[in-house]
């Protein structure tokens, strides 16, 4: 049987097929190895354009186990930086969504390719629903922790792996240095693609969680796996249901990140060059 895409196969080794990729970004972009890995979400993405200087750009679907972004607002490519300090830079505009079926293995199959590329810093960002009600559209937070309401991890078989500082202190510390008025959060990854409802944004605020959304989670897992130091950020595009009293919608979602894109590239930017 053939599998259009190798990690279809549940034969296959993923960390392999993550080596592979990361040899065909080395030879694409003629960079051997790489520092820093940014997955950029919805409004995230003129954070790229500020991070050094573009190296190589390569289409997703070039690499191999990636797949084209099934989500307008994701560019589907992965690009080469190099900072003016030297630090190389890999930023992944091709997102695997949960929702989209593929199973978990290709959902963070470019968080395991980052590592194998040699990045030890992960840094995943997203457009998500504000549960606090002391958040506002447009505002970033950093994620503090996470709680998965998938009912899924991207580990396999008996691999225990640590949680307890996921998102990294060190690294959250340096965002607040850069911006001391971050706010932080904790994080409820639900499955989707559907919104929340009213009732489960308030079990989210009952069982800790701050802000509401579909990615990032079982991305961290597998960076914590591949023994990399996560650093989340979540930008707040809408009150989550319940809160917010008018219809959700994808358009605002992206509405809300071309208003605050400039404003959050920035400090993405800043963060990553003081990391």
């Amino acid at each position: 049987m053939t599998h259009e895409n190798p990690l279809d196969d549940p034969n296959a080794d993923p960390f392999e097929i993550a080596r592979t990729a990361a040899a065909d970004i080395a030879r694409t972009t003629g960079v051997p190895q790489h520092d820093i890995a940014l997955t950029l979400g919805s409004g995230w993405g003129k954070a790229a354009d500020l991070v050094g200087e573009t190296v190589a750009t390569v289409p997703a679907t070039d690499v191999t186990g990636f797949s084209k972004p099934a989500l307008e607002g994701h560019v589907g490519t992965l690009r080469s930086i190099l900072t003016p300090a030297g630090t190389r830079v890999l930023v992944i505009g091709a997102r695997t969504h949960f929702y989209e079926g593929h199973g978990v293995r290709r959902v963070v199959h470019s968080v395991r390719t980052a590592a194998a590329t040699g990045a030890k810093v992960m840094v995943l960002t997203n457009g998500a629903g504000g549960v606090n009600r002391g958040y506002s559209p447009g505002q970033p937070v950093l994620i503090s922790d996470h709680i998965n309401l998938t009912a899924a991890s991207p580990l396999e078989g008996a691999t225990f792996v640590d949680l307890t500082d996921l998102y990294a202190r060190r690294l959250r510390a340096t965002a607040r240095s850069i911006d001391p008025s971050l706010a932080e959060g904790v994080y409820c990854q639900f499955g989707g693609p559907h919104y929340e409802t009213p009732a489960e944004v308030r079990m989210a605020g009952i069982i800790g969680g701050d802000i509401v959304g579909m990615s990032t989670a079982l991305e961290a897992i597998a960076a914590r796996e591949a023994g990399m130091e996560v650093l989340g950020f979540s930008l707040i595009t809408n009150l989550a249901a319940g809160i917010q009293e008018s219809p959700l919608s994808h358009a605002e979602v992206l509405e809300a990140g071309r208003t605050a894109e400039p404003v959050i590239s920035q400090l993405l930017a800043r963060v990553v060059a003081a990391l």
